[in-house]
Parts: structure tokens; sequence; C-alpha cells
């Protein structure tokens, strides 16, 4: 292994993530615990059950993060916790005491637990309760004086590219490393869903070749579970997933999260796909042996023939079960001389045959 690729790995919470590790899940829960402590706990557990490695809130200063008139902004609709969207943000934030919760919950359970910052008071929020990693959303991808904001703070940092050019990602990249070399960068499209054809997984493939210092992983925000073993093939070892108890709960994101059989069915599919996939050198395992023999052919006698013939093309037949010469040994057993005869439908063995002399002639020139 290169220096380059020993460097591809972070540590969050004392799980290792690498090419050598089994992929990292994220369940993205966000807001969609709906500004209930109860639900949020509720959400934890059933990700822990799934197999998740950690779960992930947002973390917001609303009257910071929103311009007077974002905030104040009229937002009345079937997905609305407020009257205004200012109120509706703060419906659904969490404070420091259903931090600590959750936190205590998570670290009793085994479970990481981290947040997205999207902003600066929010950074230090997150660092006052000692995250073991920081997430950063597809819209701070330009955002260059947080991103450096957060990897000052010294602790891993993934980051989403969703909406962004290949240039936004390397400034971002650049921003992060000079500060900070626990890198993830996560292939993301900031649909709500994501279109299965603007989902762009070979971009996780350029992403490696790019940035050999970073782990690379897939924000997954289609409706399903496939891409996220594509993505892992891919060479993703993160997989970030909108998590929910209900698909068809009030809010924007649970139509495309998973519920809980969906999320454990894609972490037991990442963990197949890893074993699947082996390590690229071809083996031949001891299950393969009796169905090989049975479907596999060998060499038998097409009819009776005596001692010292010299076996012809004709007769030598190809015939299952394969528990004698391979087939491949045809060329090798035609024109040899039989020891002594055999019946129809012997399996040829090595001992049946004399052995092929070979003739050694020396030309002296004159």
């Amino acid at each position: 292994m290169d220096s380059q690729q020993a460097k591809r790995s972070v540590e969050i919470a004392g799980v290792t993530i690498s090419d050598a590790d089994e992929c990292y899940v994220i369940a993205e829960i966000g807001h969609n615990h709906q500004g209930s402590l109860e639900r949020a706990i509720e959400l934890v557990r059933e990700a822990k059950r799934c197999g998740a490695h950690a779960v992930k809130l947002q973390k917001r200063d609303n009257r910071g993060l929103y311009t007077r008139e974002a905030y104040e902004r009229p937002y009345e609709n079937e997905n609305s916790y407020g009257s205004t969207y200012g109120a509706h943000r703060e419906a659904l934030e969490f404070g420091l005491a259903e931090y600590q919760e959750l936190k205590a919950c998570c670290d009793e359970l085994g479970i990481a637990f981290f947040a997205t910052a999207f902003d600066f008071a929010s950074a230090d929020f997150l660092a006052g309760l000692d995250m073991p990693a920081y997430k950063i959303a597809s819209g701070d991808l330009t955002n260059t004086p947080l991103l450096r904001y957060v990897a000052e703070i010294g602790k891993p940092v993934i980051f989403s590219t969703g909406g962004g050019t290949f240039d936004d990602v390397r400034r971002a990249y650049d921003t992060i490393v000079e500060l900070n070399d626990q890198v993830a960068v996560l292939q993301c499209t900031a649909g709500y869903p994501a279109a299965w054809e603007e989902l762009d997984l070979n971009v996780i493939r350029t992403y490696r070749e790019f940035f050999p210092g970073a782990v690379v992983g897939f924000s997954s925000h289609d409706n399903g579970i496939a891409m996220a073993v594509a993505s892992y093939v891919l060479g993703a070892r993160i997989v970030e997933k909108h998590f929910t108890s209900n698909r068809a709960l009030k809010g924007t994101d649970h139509v495309f999260s998973l519920e809980p059989q969906g999320l454990a069915k894609m972490v037991r599919d990442l963990q197949r796909t890893r074993l699947a996939l082996g390590d690229g050198e071809k083996k031949m395992y001891p299950s393969e042996v009796s169905p090989v023999t049975k479907m596999s052919k060998k060499l038998v006698a097409t009819l009776d023939l005596p001692s010292g013939h010299v076996i012809r093309r004709d007769d030598v037949a190809l015939k299952s079960p394969g528990d004698g010469l391979p087939a491949h040994e045809l060329d090798n057993v035609v024109g040899r001389t039989l020891r002594h005869p055999v019946v129809e439908d012997t399996t040829f063995t090595w001992d049946h045959f004399d052995e092929l002399l070979v003739s050694t002639m020396t030309t002296s020139s004159s």
C-alpha cells in the first residue's frame, strides 16, 4: 500500500473507516423527529437495532442563520410547524438538554452521535458536547469560512457535495485538509428526492482519484437501497441515508427516507457486498468441489479398445461426472498407446497409457 492509500481513513468514536473496513452507515435523522425528543430517542434505538454505525441530527442557530425577511416569511403549508419559516424551524430545533439526553442515549447504546453544523454558533454548540465528527451540508460547500472553522476543531469532517461543481469540491477539500487530514467527501445530488439519472455515482471514482487522502462516500437522497450497494462497489466507504419511522409523516424529508426495515436491509446488503467482493484473487473453494465434479467432464473410452491401441480422437468421449482426466487433457491423450485393454465407458487415467517417448535429434553441421 502506498503512502497516499494509507491515508485514506478516518476514525469516528473508535471506529476506523477505510477501504479495508465495512461501509460506515449514518442514519440521518435530521428533523424527522418532528421536534419530539421521545421520537428522536426511538429513532436512535431503531437505527442501532438496524445496524447503523451513527445517527446524525442537524443543528442551526436559526436567529443568526436566516435574514429577518427569511425568518419572518409566512410559512403555512402541509409540512409547516409554524406560521412563519422561523417559527417552523424553531419548532424542530433541539437545544442543549435534548442534545445531552440524546448523547447519553447513544453512549449507552454504543452508536456514534453527531450533527451537521449550519453556522458558527452551531459549530461551537456541538464542540461543547465534544462531538466525535462534524458534517457539513451541501449548502455550505462553498462556505470556506465555516469549513475552515469546523476543520480547526480537530475532529473528522464529512462534507456533502450536492449542487456543486468539481472546482467547488476541490476548493472545499483543500480548505479543510490544510487544517485537518481527517476528511470524508460524499457524492450527493441535492434533489429531494434525487432522480436516478442525476445520482452520478461514477463521481465516487473521480473523488477517489483526485482526493487520495480522503475517505469517499455517498449521501443518498434517492428512494431505495440499491444505490447504496452500487456506491460501495464504486469505492464509497460511508453511506448516509435519511431515516424515519414512517415515510407518510408530516415533513419534507420523510418521503425519501428509509423506514427501519429498509435501513436494516441496506446495512445487511452492504455487509454482504463487502464479503462478496473478496480480495480480487480467483480461488477454488471446498464448497465448489462436489457440484463442479458433478457437472464437469472427464475423458472416457467410446468403445472397447485392445492393448497396444494408439488412441484416436474418435476413441475418446467427454462425459460427466468429472472425476477422471479433465477435458483439457484430450490433446495429450490422443496419440498415446494403451498398456492394456479397456472397455467402453472406461474412465481414462494416466496409468492406462505408455509413457510418451520424446526423441531428440542432433543435427551437426559441417
